[in-house]
């Protein structure tokens, strides 16, 4: 199959996703129809086995169990406690409480796995006490939208979970390997947060609160910490796999919630009821995205683009610098698990063949992902965030305010490009490398 074919149809599925059809079916219509094109009928009728094997993949079970676990820390009321006991610790800083804002955003990412419920979640929570100390709009909104993509990067992770499965990679290698990444990302928000606003809600500062009660408040950083200790230590003790330690952490998660006397009937059913819409959205796009994957590979369009990249003499370093501009762009139209499904069949093969260590590419193409969910004009969070908000105002107040985030995050792809070691140390430690 020539580059040109392949362009065309990459392009052909933008067209329908810039015309405002749903993602899932403009993947499929350039699948299906590809495939029928090229081998008919038969192909085609091959495409319900790798539905029912997809849907019967253990790792996708994992997906529902993330989304519940997000929605019960937020339902819960553990995510407000989080944000208040963060609160007395970090609103002192230069900054004040937008580094409260960034904190929340990691630990609460470090529990949930989804960005889109990180931003809305922690801009529920702060944005009523940004706005009552007089935060400007900007930089308390940019962090939230930017703090929010965390929850993609920090394990566990549904769009490394996706990744792995897509690209037969190691969940758990994956996961690993986005703590580094996404503690660094964290504290450079929050160093630009230093530099930039130093003196943000300086006229209303955190009430000077006794030693004793912040001492006090840490209690409520517990659970997390918990939640994540049993998510992650039960996956590299050897206890569980990714799917198993997300139905740990669930447990762990309705304990906490039963502790703090939130637990009943109403709670779970509303919980149930969204993690399945979202599940539902998610695995729709997956399978899609793998039904294109059998057109892909029974026409040989993986194979023509690793041999024409190989052709073209590429440095490893000048290919992912191109990746970074293309994925930038791409984010400005397409949300980040699209572009994950998209882009990954294809990709993975084409940096492989000059090197790259695909757990590393997981965690580069993810952050490509994070930097997507802040672009205007389809940046995701940009939306969760303004919609928030209670007094309404200018979306283009969200826009800028996320605009040096995104900088400073291309910055930190480049970042990646350079010193891979940044994501690959703690897998390789695991690994006894």
């Amino acid at each position: 199959m020539s580059i040109s074919v392949i362009a065309a149809g990459f392009l052909c599925m933008l067209l329908m996703m810039f015309l405002s059809l749903p993602v899932a079916v403009s993947i499929i219509a350039v699948g299906g129809i590809g495939g029928y094109l090229a081998y008919g009928m038969p192909l085609v009728e091959t495409m319900g086995g790798v539905v029912w094997g997809t849907l019967n993949n253990p790792v996708m079970t994992a997906i529902p169990l993330f989304m519940l676990l997000g929605e019960l820390l937020l339902r819960g009321g553990i995510a407000d406690r989080m944000f208040d006991a963060l609160a007395v610790w970090l609103g002192r800083l230069p900054g004040g409480l937008l580094h409260t804002n960034i904190g929340t955003c990691a630990l609460f990412s470090a529990t949930s796995g989804s960005s889109v419920a990180t931003a809305a979640t922690v801009g529920t929570i702060a944005l009523p006490a940004l706005e009552e100390r007089g935060y400007p709009a900007r930089p308390a909104l940019g962090t939230l939208a930017a703090g929010g993509t965390l929850g993609i990067l920090i394990p566990p992770s549904v769009n490394l979970l996706v990744y792995g499965s897509l690209a037969n990679v190691s969940v758990g290698q994956l996961f690993i390997a986005g703590v580094l990444p996404g503690i660094a990302l964290t504290l450079l928000f929050s160093a630009y947060v230093m530099l930039a606003y130093p003196n943000a809600g300086r006229s209303s500062e955190t009430p000077r609160i006794p030693a004793a009660e912040r001492r006090r408040l840490l209690r409520h950083l517990v659970p997390p910490g918990v939640i994540f200790g049993v998510v992650m230590g039960s996956i590299y003790g050897g206890i569980a796999t990714p799917t198993e330690s997300a139905a740990l952490g669930v447990i762990a998660a309705f304990f906490f919630v039963w502790r703090g006397g939130r637990l009943d009937w109403n709670l779970v059913e509303n919980c149930f009821i969204q993690s399945a819409r979202t599940t539902g959205m998610v695995i729709l796009v997956i399978v899609c995205a793998l039904l294109l994957n059998v057109t892909l590979s029974m026409t040989g369009a993986t194979q023509a683009v690793t041999r024409w990249v190989t052709e073209l003499g590429l440095s490893q370093t000048t290919l992912l610098l191109f990746l970074v501009l293309f994925y930038v762009i791409l984010g400005m139209f397409m949300d980040a698990m699209s572009m994950l499904v998209l882009t990954v069949p294809i990709a993975v093969p084409m940096v492989t063949a000059l090197g790259v260590d695909p757990v590393w590419f997981g965690v580069f193409v993810v952050v490509m992902c994070e930097i997507g969910l802040i672009t205007p004009p389809v940046g995701m969070n940009l939306f969760v965030v303004q919609g928030v908000r209670k007094g309404g105002g200018s979306f283009n107040d969200v826009v800028q305010g996320a605009l040096p985030f995104v900088l400073l995050m291309i910055a930190f792809a480049g970042l990646l490009v350079l010193l891979p070691e940044i994501a690959l140390f703690l897998p390789d430690l695991a690994a006894g490398r």
